[in-house]
């Protein structure tokens, strides 16, 4: 429907107050890696975003609920409403639980490279001491629904015999663990790469799987190993 001069105006001051919030977000974002959470205020967000302090006031009216805002921003690029759809696209009756953890395990892994994850989990670790809140909305914007959606995956792929998995919640933290294990908690405490002998992301991936399916792989019809990924 084309739209009508009276609604026209809306519609531009919708686009306007969105890019109003993202730019906020963002430079709110960088000054919070770069200086903590304690070394930030609205002056300096207004400053860096290129608006009136007011403005920040309006859309958040406080620094924590700033902060919230940019956790939730973070964690949004990894749209985990489509998460699991994005990731079984195609995969439907196929019977292929390598392939899809292949997929998520990549999702993950092009999320913690391309949004700062490193940085920003350090400093949530490094605030929450004195903020508990801050770890506690970390996870619940991002962890919890992250295994929220891996556990309805998995137990789609129970249901279809694709796997035997009675817990999908222990096995998506399992998996997930092995996947960071290598990937995120080695450069969170930016550990010497020399003091691990740190294998590439394809084998991280490829071993996780392995032996994740070792676990909850189904068998074949004449009762032998469980499913293997394929190469």
């Amino acid at each position: 429907m084309t739209p009508t001069p009276a609604s026209r105006p809306a519609s531009g001051n919708s686009a306007v107050r969105a890019r109003s919030r993202a730019k906020i977000l963002s430079a709110a974002k960088r000054l919070f890696l770069e200086d903590g959470y304690d070394g930030v205020n609205l002056d300096r967000i207004a400053a860096e975003a290129g608006v009136a302090r007011q403005t920040v006031y309006n859309r958040f009216g406080s620094k924590d609920a700033v902060f919230r805002a940019v956790m939730e921003d973070h964690w949004g690029s990894l749209d985990l409403e489509t998460l699991p759809s994005r990731l079984t696209a195609g995969l439907e009756g196929t019977g292929d639980p390598a392939a899809f953890l292949r997929r998520l395990s990549t999702a993950l892994i092009d999320f913690i490279d391309e949004t700062g994850q490193i940085a920003f989990t350090r400093l949530v670790i490094a605030e929450s001491r004195r903020a508990p809140w801050i770890a506690d909305e970390f996870y619940r914007l991002g962890k919890e629904p992250l295994i929220r959606a891996f556990e309805a995956c998995l137990r789609d792929l129970d249901a279809a015999g694709a796997i035997d998995c009675a817990s999908p919640e222990v096995a998506a933290h399992q998996f997930l663990g092995l996947i960071q294990e290598f990937v995120l908690w080695p450069r969170v405490m930016a550990v010497p790469a020399d003091r691990m002998d740190i294998p590439s992301t394809d084998t991280v991936i490829e071993e996780a799987i392995t032996t994740f399916l070792s676990r909850y792989g189904t068998t074949d019809p004449d009762g032998g190993s469980p499913a293997r990924p394929s190469a």
